[in-house]
């Protein structure tokens, strides 16, 4: 697995104000976390980064 130290972060390009999400892709996870605070993550299984986007996308978290 690719350290989380050594991984290459990436945010959307649409992100203006800062306050982003970043993900890197670990080989065997994806990494999660706040540019504000980059030292605080969350890894989670492939499958799980997966059925999180989609649920993004159908609109499952619109009320959140």
């Amino acid at each position: 697995m690719t350290s989380v130290l050594h991984a290459v972060w990436k945010k959307s390009r649409r992100c203006e104000s800062g306050h982003c999400v970043e993900i890197a892709d670990l080989a065997v996870a994806v990494g999660i976390r706040d540019s504000v605070s980059p030292q605080q993550h969350l890894i989670i299984s492939p499958e799980s980064f997966r059925i999180f986007v989609d649920g993004v996308k159908s609109g499952e978290f619109d009320r959140v």
